[in-house]
């Protein structure tokens, strides 16, 4: 047996679902959620988690996305569009979520393992591939040029994009994180994020290489197995495929002992966000 598929057949899955709770919230609130279970799975506090998450209107900046010569008026125009801009603490440029978009994490720990990059990598990977059966075959990880937020597992069928993958790392606990746009217009989203970089950097030359987004690269799940899926019928099948993997799933949303190392966690993505998209 593999290493991927050892990680992905634990005796017990504790899955965490705010695919709903989460629509009214910040996303700054997911990723101290992760940062949380990375501590307690990394520690052995928790068994391994998936937790998926839906957020309203948000577009998540990376750290060079934060260095845009026009960074201000590019966040003034997604605020105009109904978006809200945020600082992630994991990897990447800016990537779109909606309520057509399922975020899932897996939290593993590297107590008993190591895990590389590549490894972490390759377990979405194959998590994703189980959760789409009629997509067999047609998955592929590779970079999407002209996609927002480029990299080497941009994950794809036909060459358009839907999925992207990126790592948290934090206490002997790896959070990998995918977002899936399952509803709606791929399209649009990458339309939203080409101008928001054209207005970010305005011909200015740049330190950074910023992506030239091609909208016509990136679509959804639903434009490319030509399928009528709601988010919620995903978290449905994600469920039923953690029961297959697992002797026992857990149902489980932050404990009361693990509040206090929540809010810690809040805290520190708060402040941190706020310097970020500092104007000073």
């Amino acid at each position: 047996m593999s290493q991927v598929e050892m990680l992905l057949q634990q005796e017990i899955w504790r899955f965490w679902d705010q695919s709903l709770s989460g629509k009214s919230r910040s996303a700054l609130e997911s990723f101290a959620a992760d940062d949380l279970l990375c501590h307690l799975v990394g520690q052995g506090q928790s068994p391994a988690t998936v937790r998926t998450w839906v957020h309203h209107n948000t577009v998540v900046l990376g750290i060079q996305d934060h260095r845009l010569p026009f960074v201000d008026d590019a966040q003034e125009f997604l605020r105009t569009q109904g978006f809200a801009p945020i600082v992630r603490n994991s990897g990447g440029l800016a990537v779109v979520l909606d309520e057509g978009v399922l975020n899932i994490s897996i939290v593993l720990s590297e107590i008993e393992e190591s895990i590389d990059i590549s490894t972490g990598y390759d377990v979405m990977l194959a998590f994703v591939q189980l959760l789409f059966p009629e997509a067999e075959g047609k998955i592929e990880a590779y970079e999407i040029v002209g996609s927002y937020c480029p990299g080497s597992y941009d994950l794809s069928i036909n060459g358009k994009k839907f999925a992207g993958i990126s790592q948290r790392r934090l206490r002997q606990g790896i959070a990998v994180q995918v977002y899936l746009c399952i509803e709606g217009s791929g399209s649009e989203r990458a339309d939203l994020i080409r101008q928001f970089y054209e207005i970010g950097v305005q011909g200015e030359e740049t330190k950074f290489s910023y992506p030239v987004i091609q909208p016509e690269v990136m679509a959804s799940l639903n434009e490319l197995l030509h399928a009528t899926f709601t988010v919620e019928d995903i978290v449905i099948r994600l469920q039923q495929v953690l029961q297959i993997l697992s002797t026992r799933v857990v149902s489980q949303s932050v404990m009361r002992d693990e509040m206090d190392l929540y809010q810690f966690y809040m805290q520190r993505v708060i402040d941190r966000n706020k310097r970020m998209l500092s104007k000073e």
